[in-house]
């Protein structure tokens, strides 16, 4: 069986130089950043930033036109299938199959990455999200807060080392999105996990991430701890300062 290669860095994430062209649109121009192991780090910026594009060239559904990214000591573009097992993806904008219900499709992704004891698996989590009375449900009967949920779940299966999250608590209730996040902070204590976060929730950044980055037009415009941020830019909270960075900020 192949062993994983160790980590040469505290990082679980480098980007150096990263480009991503849509025809005549630079969507991402110049890119490089860190994020460290066993911490949150938030990916920031208004709608059309890059982060989404970002996002999908980490988890290697895009191409980058140029530039390079090491997830894990891993060379992405080269070793992808080295990676996979070891992350996943949660995203309350990607559907599951409509047609199976939750315990099928999260079935179906169990068995892609060869999970034992599958269906205990499912179970424990069901319990968690507070899925469990809706397992038999069809995932296109769901409710778009059901469906955060369901998300959630397929992402955990496998209890990644690396958890790459868009809004992860889109669409949940007060009550529930703070379940949520408690779940996501003892699965990082337990595990020693990574998560990149991509929210426009700046309470729930606040809380959750210890490392900032913020994007604009596909660029890094400035980074920091959002205390850092909060205190550099004069503000009382992360939401005014990134309403300061989309408004004022000029590229270099």
């Amino acid at each position: 069986m192949m062993t994983s290669p160790q980590v040469s860095s505290d990082n679980v994430i480098e980007v150096t130089g990263l480009y991503k062209h849509f025809d005549q649109v630079c969507a991402i121009n110049n890119l490089s950043f860190e994020a460290r192991r066993g911490v949150t780090t938030a990916l920031l910026g208004g709608n059309g930033a890059g982060k989404t594009t970002t996002i999908a060239m980490l988890l290697g559904l895009l191409l980058p036109s140029s530039g390079k990214i090491r997830i894990l000591g891993e060379n992405m573009l080269q070793h992808r299938y080295r990676l996979l097992h070891r992350m996943n993806f949660s995203s309350p904008y990607v559907d599951l199959p409509q047609r199976l219900t939750i315990r099928q499709n999260l079935t179906v992704y169990g068995h892609l990455y060869r999970l034992p004891q599958l269906k205990q698996r499912i179970e424990e989590l069901a319990e968690a999200l507070n899925l469990s009375k809706l397992l038999d449900r069809k995932y296109g009967q769901l409710s778009a807060g059901q469906k955060t949920r369901v998300s959630l779940a397929k992402a955990l299966l496998n209890e990644p080392e690396l958890l790459l999250m868009d809004e992860p608590t889109a669409s949940l209730d007060p009550d529930t999105a703070d379940s949520i996040r408690t779940y996501l902070e003892q699965y990082q204590q337990r595990t020693g996990a990574s998560i990149l976060l991509a929210s426009h929730n700046m309470a729930e950044v606040e809380r959750m991430a210890s490392d900032v980055i913020m994007l604009r037009q596909g660029q890094v415009v400035d980074s920091g701890s959002p205390q850092a941020l909060i205190e550099q830019y004069g503000r009382t909270n992360l939401e005014e300062v990134f309403i300061d960075i989309a408004r004022h900020k000029e590229l270099n």
